[in-house]
């Protein structure tokens, strides 16, 4: 995954004070277990693995590309690809004002398992999900 087109995808889909910048995704990129699909000019996925645990640590559309399907595939990339490197459970976060992505969080039957106050820039509670890959 090219760290340059990744940033420019992620700023085009989170508000300033939340993007990304190519340092940071590349540094991501270099953790242990981590790994990412990225689908040009609609948006990536970025998690990581450890042990039996998977984490999304970024999912992002960029907003033209929303309603098409490309979330639904990205989260069912990073999923397949947490199966794939062991990981038996999938942890997220996001924000509780984003209804859209909570919806699609949802309806692969991830579940609210914790809640961080104040976590975002803007005062946004993070909801912390989770969803077991045996299902």
């Amino acid at each position: 995954m090219n760290p340059a087109e990744a940033a420019a995808l992620h700023a085009a889909s989170f508000p300033p004070a939340e993007a990304w910048g190519a340092d940071a995704i590349a540094l991501m990129l270099d953790l242990p277990g981590a790994f990412g699909v990225l689908r040009p000019a609609a948006g990536f996925v970025l998690a990581r693995v450890a042990a039996d645990e998977a984490e999304i640590l970024t999912l992002a559309v960029v907003p033209d590309a929303r309603r098409a399907g490309h979330g639904s595939g990205l989260l069912a990339a990073a999923m397949a690809g947490a199966r794939a490197r062991g990981a038996a459970t999938l942890f997220l976060e996001v924000s509780d004002r984003n209804q859209a992505a909570r919806a699609l969080y949802a309806a692969f039957g991830f579940t609210e398992v914790g809640r961080r106050r104040r976590y975002y820039p803007d005062g946004a509670d993070a909801l912390v999900l989770r969803r077991s890959l045996d299902q």
